[in-house]
């Protein structure tokens, strides 16, 4: 089964949408973003690291406010990005990895470890901490998305973890109670 995203250029014909929207706040000029690589499959790991740095870079955060932590390989991405958040230095961490289907199904218990350990950490810390791990079944095709014909993931796990800083300081967790909700008009 192959998964797409929704063309950009997508529209029905619900008409305009009559609720209330979170928009996007500017960064803090004091941003620091970790980011945490795996060295297995470091070719691919490599290529994604370096968009996602320049993605960084391109949205303001100056290169002395990215950090970067190699780990050995997928499974230690969590327990790293756990470390980094618990810092308090970091206002996000991006993890990126290339997890590649072997012989036997080692891949998908490897893949849902590392996806719901980054989740774990998201939650707990309560800040970005986004997944940039392929999961891909063989070497061609984590290169086609480290870089290749389906572009970078790395660029993607960069944007999201900036889209995501913008958007959480407009919302509130939810034990400060509704009236502090500060949606954007």
């Amino acid at each position: 089964m192959t998964y797409q995203k929704v063309p950009e250029n997508h529209t029905d014909d619900v008409g305009p949408l009559e609720c209330q929207t979170f928009e996007e706040a500017p960064l803090a000029a004091s941003t620091r973003v970790g980011l945490v690589v795996s060295r297995f499959n470091e070719p691919v790991t490599r290529q994604l690291l370096t968009a996602a740095v320049l993605t960084l870079r391109r949205a303001a955060i100056a290169a002395d406010a990215i950090d970067v932590a190699w780990v050995p390989g997928s499974f230690e991405l969590p327990l790293a990005a756990d470390r980094l958040a618990a810092t308090g230095r970091y206002a996000a961490v991006i993890c990126l990895g290339a997890i590649i289907k072997g012989e036997t199904t080692h891949d998908r218990h490897l893949a849902t470890a590392v996806a719901t350990g980054i989740e774990q950490a998201a939650r707990q810390w309560g800040i970005p901490i986004t997944f940039g791990v392929l999961t891909c079944e063989t070497p061609e095709q984590a290169a086609a998305r480290a870089g290749g014909t389906h572009g970078n993931k790395g660029v993607e796990a960069a944007e999201a973890t900036l889209a995501m800083l913008r958007l959480l300081p407009n919302l509130v967790p939810a034990d400060a109670g509704s009236d502090s909700v500060r949606p954007a008009v």
